[in-house]
């Protein structure tokens, strides 16, 4: 009986690109649009802090499948460190646990900036959602317990100093990989100074293929007044993976796809994506189109395509 009950809500599928306030959790987000949208299924790809604003990339329905490659995407931040005071969330959020009267000049902060671009060590947050012993850390250091968390090697493409409004206060402007924390960033930054310092404002404005520029408000698409107006905001499945090459299949192909099985490609097909759409010969993985539509993500292996994700739309 429970295996034909009706899910709640209506199927949506695509990616949005939403431009989150301050002051709501990402959870949050997701909860209000997936009531906007009366969609049975929705999630994000990377979390931001609820001090944070700005790009949030919203996923519903079949592209819950493609998270991940939001998650890995190069992401662009613009923050502000105010300097004087440490606190124990690394945020403006937190308690003070330490303070200074040290401010460091525009010469000092580029010099040591230039230690924190390329590949680099960082230890996340103890506030964050990184699991420890299989429980979430936020829950771990606001219970007060002792913990450590591994460092781990997180690329910066760029880092640098964008204006100093005061002594005060510096903005940065960062690009990175996955994985990087700016939270991390100002403390490494502060103590490299021999300063305290805490994140006063953060806004991402980029994740991969979503910018601010083309974001929607949250205030806006609760303004809408259809639910047509609404489905119109959503970007294709495929919107956050325009780095995997795609082979174009057929329809009688997508079918038997969307069953799992897998399919002969036609040669020209497997040459095509070997020789032009696929840069490194180690990575099989591709994308499987037809008319316009994405069908599965899977691997091409000795002229077949082998699904690993369908995306039943």
């Amino acid at each position: 009986m429970g295996r034909n009950r009706k899910k709640k809500g209506q199927p949506v599928h695509g990616w949005l690109n939403v431009d989150k306030p301050s002051d709501i959790t990402s959870t949050q987000v997701v909860g209000i649009l997936k009531r906007l949208f009366d969609a049975q299924k929705v999630g994000h790809g990377g979390t931001l802090d609820p001090l944070a604003d700005g790009i949030l990339p919203i996923a519903f329905g079949e592209a819950t499948k493609t998270v991940q490659w939001a998650m890995d995407a190069d992401k662009e931040y613009v923050f502000t460190i105010a300097w004087g005071t440490s606190t124990n969330t690394l945020d403006a959020e937190g308690e003070v646990i330490a303070s200074s009267d040290s401010r460091p000049d525009r010469d000092a902060i580029e010099t040591a900036l230039e230690g924190f671009e390329g590949e680099i060590d960082q230890i996340p947050p103890k506030f964050s959602a990184i699991k420890v012993d299989g429980e979430r850390a936020y829950d771990l250091a606001r219970d007060g317990e002792e913990f450590e968390i591994p460092s781990r090697t997180v690329l910066v493409h760029e880092a640098r100093l964008v204006d100093m409004p005061d002594a005060d206060h510096a903005v940065f402007h960062v690009r990175s990989g996955k994985g990087f924390y700016v939270r991390a960033l100002a403390r490494d930054l502060a103590g490299a100074l021999g300063c305290d310092g805490h994140i006063s404002q953060l806004r991402r404005i980029r994740v991969g293929v979503m910018h601010e520029g083309a974001a929607f408000k949250l205030a806006d698409l609760e303004a809408m007044e259809s639910r047509d107006a609404l489905l119109r905001t959503l970007a294709p499945i495929e919107a956050v993976l325009d780095d995997v090459p795609d082979v174009e299949i057929s329809e009688e192909d997508a079918a038997d796809i969307r069953q799992g099985r897998e399919v002969m490609l036609m040669p020209h097909v497997t040459e095509r994506w070997r020789l032009e759409k696929n840069p490194d010969p180690e990575d099989r993985l591709a994308l499987a189109m037809c008319n316009d539509e994405a069908v599965a993500m899977g691997e091409v292996r000795a002229g077949r395509f082998q699904p690993m994700r369908v995306f039943q739309v």
